[in-house]
C-alpha cells in the first residue's frame, strides 16, 4: 500500500498484448506469487503494472476444485446477478496481516479474457465471487478497505485469530 499504482485505474489489454511472451512470463511470475504467499488472488497492480490482470484461486475453498489451476482474468467486467449482498471478512496481499468485514455481491456475471486471449463468461458465486471483486477492484485503483461499511472490524491478522474467527466458530457451533 502507498505505491501509486494501486490507486490508478489500470489500461485494457488486447488479446495481441496478451499472447506475447513477456505477458505470459508475467502471469507465471504472478501465480507462483501468489502460491508463495498463500493468497488466492494477485491484480497486477500488486506487482506494479498498471494493466488490467489479475490470478486467482477460485477453487481455494471447494474441495472439488483444491487442485484446480488458478484462473487467469483479463480485462474483467463484471455485473451482479440479483441485489443480495454479503459482508465477510477479506485480506489483502497489499496490506498485509490486516482484516476486515467487506460487503459483496454474492452471485456475479463475469466476461474477461483468458491466458489464451480467448473471451470467456462465466458465473460466480460466494467466495469464489468475492476473488473476482477484490482483484477487479485493484484494476480500478480499489483497496478492499475502500468498501467497507466502517472499520469497527478493520483487525490485524493476530487479533483477528485471536478474537473474531473465534466469535464466528462458537456462533456456528
Amino acid at each position: 500500500m502507498g505505491h501509486p499504482v494501486l490507486r490508478t485505474k489500470a489500461r485494457a489489454l488486447s488479446p495481441a498484448d496478451v499472447r506475447t511472451a513477456e505477458l505470459q512470463t508475467l502471469i507465471d511470475d504472478m501465480i507462483d506469487t501468489m502460491v508463495e504467499y498463500r493468497g488466492v488472488g494477485l491484480a497486477a497492480p500488486q506487482v506494479h503494472e498498471g494493466i488490467r490482470l489479475f490470478v486467482g484461486d477460485l477453487g481455494a475453498r471447494d474441495e472439488e476444485d483444491a487442485d484446480a489451476e488458478p484462473m487467469v482474468l483479463i480485462n474483467p467486467e463484471i455485473s451482479p446477478v440479483g441485489p443480495e449482498m454479503v459482508e465477510d471478512w477479506e485480506g489483502c496481499l497489499s496490506i498485509p496481516d490486516i482484516r476486515g468485514k467487506v460487503p459483496r455481491y454474492r452471485d456475479i456475471r463475469l466476461r474477461a479474457l483468458n491466458r489464451k486471449g480467448e473471451r470467456i463468461e462465466m458465473r460466480a458465486k460466494n467466495f469464489s465471487a468475492r476473488i473476482i471483486q477484490h482483484e477487479t477492484d485493484h484494476l480500478d485503483g480499489v483497496l478492499f478497505f475502500d468498501r467497507m461499511n466502517g472499520f469497527e472490524s478493520l483487525t490485524f491478522l493476530e487479533e483477528y485469530s485471536r478474537y473474531w474467527a473465534k466469535r464466528e466458530d462458537d456462533e456456528e457451533a
